[in-house]
């Protein structure tokens, strides 16, 4: 861990401090909403909510028909699980045979938390309702029934409510951080063995241009640059070769010169024996004969050309030419560099579609018979990719013989790379899917650390407050893992900064609880 990240943490740790609340979810019913609301006595309300776009939790005192009552709405936007930065929350009483009372904010006295007060008039059971307006979205927190109290005395008699009992994170904290939670969900989960792998560019799309022979690396024109998109056929640069004994490239175009000279002669007495013929002139032995020297002139032109060309050509050099379209991937000489034979010069490869090599341990390789995807991580990066047949990638073949050496066998998909580049010889982990998928409880791998051998997570049991959890874990598809004990569904997990969180509970005995708002 780097310096920076450490005093992150520790920093982190020091400053923690918990407030308990209780928690409500987009799916919680309203009776559940109003058993927690007839929890708190006069200590206030403090409660959890969630829609599709934001997450809420909110602080106020027990409502008292003619008093203020100011609420602290903390509003976390679930796509960045970042501070929500403007918009408008209004405070709604509604029902119990009253007209509504709203209580309105125009925007946040801090980022995230905004401060609407409400004065009812009316006491009765009232539905709670939270709304935020904000110029990308709207959403709809609906707490449920909460009774609001005649006088001050009433609301006094209700019993205290509890502090909740967890680790503390408040807020605050979780805005300034890499921190997300996610929900417990059931979904489908395919049965899936470990393997590892390298990632390979296709045997036709890929080509490792060397030297032919020793020489020095001409441009032909602008100079090939790793990166950069070719066609196949497209001249690169020029190997201009070493030349052994007299022979040097000025000799080779003089040759060609000379030989294109008796060409050109050749041919002009051939035409000329052509027309004495006709008019009956010469005889036909000095026709065939001037035939045969412009014949021979035609040759030994051809050979001082190609040997020209061999050495020489257009640019001076032997042309290095792209034999497949893609991208360089590699470029290990400079112009005017010298070259030995057989060095390698430029790697061109097509990186729109990969190969994915993967080595199956042989204790699992009679379980994938026809394997159905793969996924993959490569280093540097939690997000898997996943090979899906028929979408956007296929299955090239499944070995049948077991390496002797690494006891593996091969598997080999093709895949298309469009959303990342992805580097040629990169080594991946993965897993390849064995069969079927089947309905399971899962959560995000992230959220699982592993304490001395154990899974744990950490469980989201208000919007300041967590419970540490120790659960069982089966099968895992790509960033999803299935959960065989330990959660329940609708519970959510912190998916990141779960390790921040860990830290937190270390520190709760010496901080305490609460923070102001």
């Amino acid at each position: 861990m780097n310096p920076l990240n450490f005093a992150l943490l520790l920093a982190t740790a020091l400053t923690l401090a918990a407030c308990g609340d209780k928690a409500t979810d987009s799916h919680a019913s309203t009776e559940a909403a109003a058993e927690d609301a007839h929890d708190h006595g006069a200590g206030g309300e403090k409660l959890t909510h969630f829609t599709d776009r934001t997450e809420l939790f909110v602080e106020f005192p027990q409502l008292v028909a003619g008093e203020k009552s100011a609420f602290a709405a903390h509003l976390t936007t679930l796509s960045d699980f970042r501070a929500l930065t403007a918009g408008k929350v209004t405070v709604r009483l509604s029902g119990g045979d009253q007209p509504d009372e709203v209580f309105s904010v125009d925007g946040p006295s801090q980022p995230g938390i905004f401060r609407p007060e409400a004065m009812p008039k009316h006491a009765g059971d009232r539905d709670l309702t939270i709304e935020v307006v904000t110029p990308e979205f709207s959403a709809t927190h609906e707490l449920g029934p909460f009774t609001v109290y005649p006088d001050r005395k009433a609301a006094e008699a209700e019993p205290a409510p509890h502090d909740d009992e967890g680790i503390g994170f408040t807020k605050e904290q979780q805005w300034k951080v890499d921190f997300a939670t996610s929900e417990v969900v059931t979904r489908p989960i395919r049965t899936a063995v470990n393997a590892t792998g390298v990632l390979r560019a296709r045997p036709d799309g890929e080509a490792q241009l060397t030297a032919a022979a020793a020489g020095q690396v001409q441009a032909a024109g602008a100079f090939p640059r790793l990166g950069q998109q070719v066609k196949k056929g497209q001249l690169l640069a020029y190997l201009v070769p070493r030349m052994g004994g007299d022979t040097d490239l000025a000799t080779l175009r003089a040759a060609a010169s000379k030989a294109r000279l008796e060409h050109d002669l050749a041919s002009q007495e051939s035409a000329r024996m052509e027309s004495l013929y006709r008019d009956e002139a010469v005889p036909e032995k000095r026709l065939l004969a001037a035939r045969a020297a412009a014949a021979s002139a035609r040759a030994e032109l051809s050979a001082a050309q190609q040997r020209l060309g061999q050495y020489g050509g257009a640019g001076g050099g032997i042309p290095i030419r792209a034999p497949v379209a893609g991208t360089i991937a590699d470029v290990r000489v400079s112009p005017g560099a010298f070259a030995q034979e057989g060095a390698l010069l430029f790697h061109i490869a097509d990186r729109n579609k990969l190969w994915l090599e993967l080595r199956v341990a042989e204790s699992d390789a009679a379980r994938l018979a026809s394997p159905t995807g793969a996924a993959f991580r490569v280093a540097g990066d939690e997000r898997s990719i996943e090979i899906i047949p028929g979408k956007n990638g296929r299955l090239i073949a499944v070995g049948g013989v077991v390496d002797a050496v690494t006891r593996t066998v091969p598997v080999v998909f093709e895949f298309t790379a469009a959303d990342r580049p992805l580097p040629i010889g990169m080594a991946v982990q993965a897993q390849v899917f064995a069969g079927g998928a089947r309905d399971a409880l899962a959560i995000p791998a992230s959220s699982v650390l592993d304490e001395g051998g154990m899974a744990v997570v950490y469980v989201q049991t208000g919007g300041e407050s967590f419970e540490r959890r120790q659960v069982r874990l089966g099968a895992r598809e790509g960033d999803w893992v299935e959960v065989l004990d330990g959660l329940t569904p609708g519970q959510r997990v912190v998916s990141r900064g779960a390790y921040l969180v860990k830290l937190a509970s270390t520190g709760t005995a010496q901080i305490g609880h609460g923070h102001a708002h």
